[in-house]
């Protein structure tokens, strides 16, 4: 993993202009790849690379990048890992079409793999994670490309005359030109989802490469001018073409998981560097260091973080799956103060609004774990295939159970649910869980009770899943002159030629978005800003295709969620070590924003700044923070959208 940049000047450029600028990109990623530097220009065609290096495949000179095709036509800047890179290999040297190899590096496979087939055909054989830059000087065409899920970040646009790319927006942010301004729709999205969803950035006339897709420019091409994406891969298409395939065996189904994802992890355990693992004692992450131990000649090495606060704490059941699987387990307390550290840092780490509050966590946990690995393997992505959100277990089967009842009635019972106020809900349930079924107790019950109410009052299926699925419900009253738009993912479903059940419809249009511009964004952030390469098991393509076959009731059954995971978890793991409440890798922000954070935030959140900075209306955010701090709402997930929108406008509106 690795951070790459460059830029195009259609028509050439000075080779002094090209190479001091891709300089200064290439440096705004340093923090991606501390172990090497590299730049490559060409300035007839105008074209020049950055590359910084965290060497794991090939720690030789015969891995460093920018890296040409021994034929000379083909350059590239390559971030990520493809882990069926052998399998590549030896396809190629059966059709004797592979090439005196100068080294083992995955980045020497993909030149060839494109020398030989193409760009299109060569990404439909890879398997990993990954984002390029590939430059024909043939065709002189620059090609840019991303992993099926959107493992990989890459970002592009015009700076003046020039098409720059980069594995961040930070490294754009370094072209001289830089001169983007803000995309109020984005800013509207970001306040619904607490993230921005691809294509869109937070900076008009800039742009995310929608996963699963690649690219071309011509090196002659306009400035100012956007070829559409071309998809080399499709999850729609995998879902609906599962819909004819279903596997109807229970024992099969689990032995077929169980063995891929085994492969899964075998590959993503290639390595030329320490290797470790997540571990928060939940299904996902317990399933894969079950299966990474199971394939290893020693311990593996674990990591987990823990918090004083009871209900936001995984460090003892981790601790207890490490016990059991016999890993080498690091965990780490912390406390509020060095959570609350990483919040000057988040803007600078994200480059544009982000507000899953897991990303504190998570680039701690990746922090602890920097000290012992340089990559780490982790549970993500097993609930979007396979079912494991509370929105899977109860959301379709409430809409189907209250779809009957008039709209005025549902309205009127969501409204009195949604005005109780999670503090007393919270007490009570509580008072309740010893008396409850274990599926039935819930965390943060107060909060619940809240969905409950929005759910029930929601229109329609689409009603209900854009419901769970927002924090702000009405963004554009929230944004100044804000609005919304249709987005890459919202397309995708509308391209859908089958009639999904509820929960394949919930689990696509969580993969499509939810995932790639969160999940992975979060974790890729974080782990990268200490140099930490994380790796998905769950997103291996065969993987992934096969939970495309799974039925609802493999995924759903019994009112729990990702059944199918949890038999195969179950073959390693005890089940009353693993059977508990899901909870999310969360803070007690709610609490935290009427404590030691509550001075920044109202600062951040006065009504003079709000009016002068122009992003949101000061009388809602005003009282949706008197709220809060009463307790008479728990609006801490819609302050924290608002905060980081604020606290990423003070990092980055001074350098426009």
């Amino acid at each position: 993993m690795c951070g790459i940049t460059g830029l195009l000047c259609p028509g050439g450029a000075d080779d002094g202009r090209l190479s001091g600028i891709v300089d200064r990109m290439t440096t705004a990623l340093a923090h991606r790849g501390p172990d090497a530097s590299g730049i490559w220009t060409q300035a007839a065609a105008g074209i020049a690379f950055g590359h910084r290096r965290l060497a794991i495949l090939d720690l030789s000179e015969a891995g460093a990048q920018p890296m040409h095709s021994v034929c000379g036509r083909y350059t590239v800047t390559f971030n990520g890992e493809i882990y069926n890179h052998l399998d590549v290999r030896a396809e190629l040297e059966a059709c004797g079409a592979a090439p005196n190899w100068r080294g083992h590096s995955d980045t020497e496979t993909l030149l060839a793999a494109v020398r030989q087939w193409g760009v299109q055909p060569a990404l439909q054989r890879l398997i990993g994670m990954f984002a390029f830059a590939l430059w024909d000087a043939e065709t002189r065409r620059l090609t840019l490309a991303r992993d099926r899920f959107g493992e990989k970040p890459l970002f592009y646009g015009w700076s003046g005359a020039d098409l720059v790319f980069g594995s961040e927006l930070k490294a754009l942010a370094a072209h001289p030109s830089w001169a983007p301004s803000l995309d109020r729709a984005a800013l509207t999205a970001f306040m619904r989802y607490s993230y921005v969803p691809a294509p869109a950035t937070i900076w008009s006339g800039v742009r995310k490469l929608p996963a699963a897709s690649f690219v071309s420019v011509s090196g002659d091409a306009a400035p100012g001018t956007w070829p559409e994406p071309q998809p080399y891969w499709s999850l729609r298409d995998r879902v609906v073409a599962g819909q004819g395939d279903r596997i109807s065996n229970d024992s099969d189904a689990i032995e077929r998981l169980e063995q891929l994802l085994a492969v899964a992890v075998k590959r993503q355990c290639l390595s030329d560097v320490p290797l470790g693992a997540f571990l928060s004692g939940g299904i996902d992450s317990s399933t894969i260091v079950a299966l990474m131990q199971a394939q290893a000649s020693r311990p593996v090495r674990t990591f987990s973080i823990g918090f004083a606060e009871g209900g936001y704490n995984e460090a003892e059941d981790a601790r207890r799956v490490a016990q059991h699987l016999g890993t080498d387990h690091t965990e780490l307390y912390v406390d509020a103060r060095t959570a609350m550290d990483v919040i000057p840092k988040l803007p600078r780490i994200y480059d544009e609004p982000f507000a899953d509050s897991s990303q504190i966590p998570t680039h701690l946990v990746a922090q602890l774990a920097r000290q012992h690995v340089t990559v780490a393997l982790s549970g993500d992505a097993g609930d979007e295939l396979f079912g494991g959100y509370n929105r899977h277990v109860w959301g379709g089967a409430l809409q189907a159970r209250l779809g009957h009842l008039p709209m005025p009635v549902r309205r009127a019972i969501g409204a009195v649910l949604s005005a109780i106020a999670p503090e007393p809900a919270d007490t009570i349930i509580t008072a309740l869980q010893p008396v409850l079924p274990a599926r039935l107790r819930v965390r943060h019950a107060g909060d619940q009770v809240a969905k409950l109410g929005r759910i029930i009052a929601a229109d329609g299926f689409e009603g209900l899943y854009r419901t769970l699925c927002s924090i702000d419900h009405d963004p554009a009253r929230t944004v100044v002159a804000g609005e919304e738009r249709p987005s890459w993912a919202g397309d995708e479903m509308r391209r859908l030629t089958v009639q999904l059940d509820r929960l394949d419809r919930m689990t696509l249009a969580d993969s499509l978005s939810y995932l790639s511009d969160d999940i992975l964004q979060k974790v890729d952030r974080a782990a990268m800003a200490v140099a930490l390469e994380t790796r998905v098991p769950f997103l291996d393509k065969d993987v992934v295709e096969f939970s495309t076959r799974v039925p609802a009731g493999m995924k759903v059954r019994d009112g729990r969620g990702k059944w199918l995971v949890r038999q195969v978890l179950y073959r390693h793991v005890p089940a009353d070590m693993i059977d508990r409440p899901k909870t999310g890798f969360s803070i007690p922000l709610d609490a935290w924003l009427r404590g030691p954070l509550k001075s920044w935030a109202a600062d951040l959140l006065s009504p003079a700044r709000l009016q002068r900075q122009g992003l949101f209306d000061p009388a809602r955010v005003t009282r949706m923070f008197d709220e809060h701090l009463s307790r008479r709402h728990n609006h801490s997930y819609w302050l924290w959208n608002v905060l980081m929108a604020e606290a990423w406008h003070n990092e980055w509106a001074p350098a426009r």
